[in-house]
């Protein structure tokens, strides 16, 4: 859906009638049933709604990034939002760059977290709408082979990951462990540097000690204009 989502965000970015914006379709679908299609699995997937501190911060980093890193960023937040996008990290975790991240793979992960729960052919096309996702995101490329790579990973993709770990409550090094953060599939070394970029550029506040990692966002999010207590 990033096709849609950007057209949604280009129309709206400033307005922020993201609803305005699916209802006059500004996505070009065909029919009234595409409209409606397109409108709930753009909501399921990223809210559009401003009074959603996610959301809000999503809003400001789509604002802040380049065109390269909107992909990422869309992707890392769809990931929290669609279970099937989060199971699916096992196969990234597993198939190491080069190498081929066959369908099949996918179809295994929905078969385990989902057994007996959708048919072959449903199975297959699921597999492979999520493997286009990932491929839009830069993790997978290839028409036809599904070849694992590394996209380049920036403080502000990093950032938004951080940003998005921590309204979701976790804190700390747990930030290191939460979906959205293992989906940019790097060692917690680079996550650190990262992190102290991030740092760098008054970003995040971010302390290192003893085994003990703190991670804030104050200025930030006093920035964006949300309170930072969503859990």
């Amino acid at each position: 859906m990033y096709a849609e989502l950007e057209q949604v965000m280009a129309y709206s970015i400033d307005s922020k009638k993201f609803t305005e914006a699916l209802v006059q379709n500004v996505t070009g679908k065909k029919s009234s049933s595409g409209v409606v299609k397109t409108a709930r699995y753009l909501k399921q997937l990223y809210g559009l709604n401003i009074q959603d501190p996610l959301f809000v911060a999503f809003h400001y980093f789509w604002k802040e990034t380049d065109a390269h890193e909107k992909p990422l960023i869309a992707f890392l937040y769809a990931v929290q939002q669609d279970d099937l996008l989060a199971e699916s990290l096992e196969v990234l975790q597993k198939v190491k760059p080069g190498e081929k991240a066959a369908i099949e793979l996918f179809e295994k992960i929905i078969e385990k977290y989902h057994p007996n729960q959708y048919s072959a052919n449903t199975s297959r096309s699921m597999a492979q709408n999520i493997a286009s996702s990932w491929k839009q995101a830069g993790f997978i490329e290839g028409k036809v082979k599904n070849i694992r790579t590394e996209p380049v990973i920036t403080y502000r993709v990093a950032c938004f990951a951080f940003l998005m770990a921590y309204l979701y409550g976790n804190r700390g090094d747990y930030i290191w462990s939460s979906i959205v953060v293992k989906t940019l599939c790097l060692p917690e070394s680079k996550l650190r540097e990262l992190a102290m970029e991030c740092a760098k550029r008054d970003l995040i506040q971010y302390q290192y000690a003893g085994s003990v990692t703190a991670i804030s966002f104050t200025k930030l999010l006093s920035k964006i204009g949300i309170d930072g207590n969503k859990n």
